[in-house]
């Protein structure tokens, strides 16, 4: 009786007091990819946030792409523009740190920190400044950073207000490699100060409009200009402005909280951005942060019983969405690549098309369909003020560093996927503009059916060819959509230069001069005509023409052969990283080979797949602050991770087509902007039964190895029935092999 009343009782209390949702915040940790070269940074921000508010540890280099390098021991203030896994310097403006104790000055100044003191979760921030023995948090809004600082008792209480050098060292030089040109404060009130900073960078000059407000009266303000102190209590201009806000003495405990909103239209709109936090409620706002995260990370519910896989997957999916981020401030203002002001809201910048084309933005249909447009039509208004379409920009400024035009591949997948929201008419019109472009040696592509090696002042005419001829692929298939039967033949035309640098002899894609003979001394291991790869490499980047390439091969068996073989050789150097994303010759840890490891499918060997997949999974991504074995590069190498998560991976990013490698969920529930819901199962999965034995679609059984998107589309559920040996029935019949259709 005992018993009974007692479980009656359990009972009761469980309907009572019901289980808590879990959150999916709690699996993100914003450290994985802050150590060696993953360069992500652990600030707050919002999902695609134009205000990503983030400490900088007062270095520079190649390891402070992103402000912050987990092996740093030191924090030199918290600014409100940074780079997501990129490998270049520049951002890191308007940088705000608090100080006890010391006389103003315009010098560099740190603090020490541990990691013991630090916590970051989505839409927050916290150290512990060791020196000063300050608390620091930081949360956001999509405009607007929120400070909230906790200091000890102090007679100098200090907020330092950077807007020349920051985190950086020589006097010339900007928060993180930029130059800084001219810089603007002046205070209007007594919390409030407005300004902008200027600067040139990576990308070329850009200004940053800013509007500061702190919940406590300042009592004085001290400004040093060009590291000279002025008289000015209210205002001034020079090329490097340092200022510091001074406040009354402050009590054990006691908090000042600082508002920073931006805007690259001017400080109009950076006040707006203000009004973003109505209230000095530190608390609302990191929740309403997130409650946003969590609306965008459950886009795509994973099952598995692997905390640090979920740790991993969450993680990833969070990086994905740091860029492209909102480029329109508060007002709908933003400065153009014509540098005039533009009205119009829901405008994006920061497009690393050349790495995000191949699987982050293929994610985004699925996950971001509702945002696709915007972005789109973001890339439309550069168009429309720069001529061309943005290859890699920021600021709505052209940096020009890498091959291709890849805006297409992106605006040719959402319309052959049927997202609408833009202009169609101007995105085929700009699309063909921009093929046609005269820069990057696309001219020399055109005239000579591929890009001479002798004509390229950089000598990587062979990634310009194999990347303009999938760009090229993507605008036919557009055309033929379009019953335009003239573009069609041109551009499936152009599509086929691959074959004009592709060497029956070797087996290699390899540089051409213009008269047609190929360069020598050739070594398919060193990066002659390539840029960020080699002919080992680039050989496989024929997406839009695998048929094609197995066939200039030499049959499906020696295609076989050469790819074993990728993963066999070695170049014999020794990385200094812990996980340095070599498999074999195939850098993992740089875009152009993400790809390959689903190539097997295409000779009726999916099984094959599945190995290479579930090794760069297991040995390339962890859920450590070392988890990305290279650039994340604004969320292209955490998108591959959650493709292949799931068990998918869009080959040939524009295709509609998704390969199947082998799953590491037990269950992944996609939520389409539809409402529909496409579910994949994965029976009898575990770490050695990674090999797909059959599948079935919404019951019914499915002998591809490969899904179309069409198919995701209409909902229902996908069930992989794993094993530990490989299937000898399953995906190897012509009909079942991706890129036949």
């Amino acid at each position: 009786m005992k018993f009974g009343v007692l479980a009656f009782t359990f009972m009761l209390f469980c309907a009572c007091n019901p289980r808590t949702p879990e959150r999916l915040t709690e699996y993100v940790n914003p450290f994985i990819g802050t150590d060696e070269d993953g360069h992500t940074f652990p600030g707050a921000l919002v999902p695609f946030g134009m205000v990503q508010l983030s400490p900088d540890n007062g270095d520079r280099g190649y390891n402070w792409c992103s402000g912050y390098y987990y092996q740093s021991k030191y924090i030199g203030g918290f600014s409100h523009t940074h780079y997501s896994g990129t490998g270049a310097e520049d951002l890191c403006d308007i940088s705000i740190f608090p100080l006890v104790n010391l006389d103003p000055s315009p010098k560099a100044i740190r603090s020490e920190f541990t990691h013991q003191d630090e916590t970051a979760k989505p839409g927050y921030y916290a150290v512990l400044l060791k020196t000063f023995n300050i608390k620091a948090e930081l949360t956001a809004t999509v405009h607007c950073g929120l400070h909230r600082y906790t200091f000890p008792q102090s007679t100098k209480t200090t907020l330092k207000l950077d807007l020349g050098v920051g985190n950086g060292i020589e006097a010339r030089v900007g928060h993180n490699g930029d130059l800084p040109l001219e810089c603007y404060l002046k205070k209007i009130n007594s919390n409030t100060i407005v300004g902008f900073r200027r600067s040139v960078g990576f990308v070329g000059e850009r200004c940053v409009y800013f509007a500061a407000q702190t919940s406590k009266p300042i009592e004085d303000i001290v400004i040093f200009a060009d590291s000279v102190k002025v008289n000015s209590k209210v205002e001034a201009r020079a090329v490097r402005l340092v200022s510091s806000l001074l406040f009354p003495d402050t009590k054990a405990g006691e908090q000042i909280l600082v508002k920073v909103a931006i805007s690259s239209a001017g400080t109009d709109g950076a006040l707006a951005g203000l009004d973003e936090i109505k209230e000095w409620d530190f608390e609302r706002v990191k929740k309403s942060a997130s409650d946003a995260w969590e609306a965008e990370l459950g886009k795509i519910k994973v099952e598995s019983d692997d905390k640090a896989f979920k740790e991993t997957f969450y993680t990833a999916a969070y990086h994905c969405y740091f860029a492209p981020f909102r480029f329109d401030d508060a007002l709908g203002n933003y400065t153009g690549a014509d540098k005039n002001i533009h009205s119009e809201k829901n405008i994006y910048t920061l497009s690393s098309l050349w790495d995000t084309y191949r699987a982050a933005a293929p994610l985004f249909t699925l996950t971001q369909t509702e945002r696709q447009p915007a972005i789109i039509n973001s890339f439309l208004q550069f168009y429309k003020q720069h001529g061309l379409l943005p290859s890699w920009e920021l600021f709505f400024n052209e940096a020009n560093v890498m091959p291709g035009y890849h805006a297409v591949p992106i605006i040719a997948d959402a319309m052959l996927k049927g997202i609408t929201g833009f202009d169609a008419n101007l995105a085929y019109e700009a699309m063909k503009a921009t093929a046609n472009e005269d820069i990057r040696e696309s001219d020399h592509y055109r005239k000579y059916g591929y890009v001479p090696d002798d004509l390229d002042p950089r000598q990587r005419g062979v990634t310009k060819t194999v990347e303009y001829a999938f760009d090229d692929w993507c605008i036919a298939q557009v055309a033929k959509k379009r019953n335009n039967q003239t573009d069609y033949a041109e551009f499936m035309k152009r599509s086929g230069y691959w074959k004009n640098v592709f060497d029956s002899t070797s087996g290699f894609v390899r540089a051409k001069d213009s008269q047609g003979k190929w360069m020598l001394p050739f070594n398919p291991k060193e990066s002659i005509g390539f840029q960020e790869g080699n002919a080992w490499i680039y050989t496989w980047y024929v997406p839009q023409d695998i048929y094609g390439l197995i066939s200039a091969m030499g049959g499906p068996r020696r295609f076989e052969q050469k790819l074993d073989s990728l993963y066999d050789a070695t170049d014999g150097r020794k990385s200094k990283l812990i996980n340095n994303g070599y498999y074999g010759l195939l850098e993992f840890s740089n875009e152009p080979s993400h790809h390959v490891p689903y190539l097997y499918s295409y000779i009726g060997k999916p099984w094959k797949t599945a190995d290479k997949v579930n090794y760069i999974r297991s040995e390339f991504y962890s859920n450590q602050p070392n988890g990305l074995c290279g650039n994340d590069d604004c969320g292209q190498m955490s998108a591959w991770y959650i493709m292949s998560s799931i068990g998918i991976y869009p080959v040939n990013p524009s295709s509609g087509e998704y390969v199947f490698g082998t799953p590491l969920a037990q269950q992944s529930t996609i939520s389409l902007a539809s409402g529909n819901q496409f579910v994949v199962k994965a029976n009898n999965l575990n770490n050695s039964n990674i090999y797909i034995q059959k599948a079935t679609l919404n019951g019914v059984p499915y002998t591809r190895s490969f899904i179309n998107h069409a198919d995701i589309l209409k909902g229902g559920e996908l069930v992989l029935y794993m094993d530990n040996k490989p299937s000898t029935t399953w995906g190897i019949l012509p009909d079942d092999m991706p890129g036949r259709q």
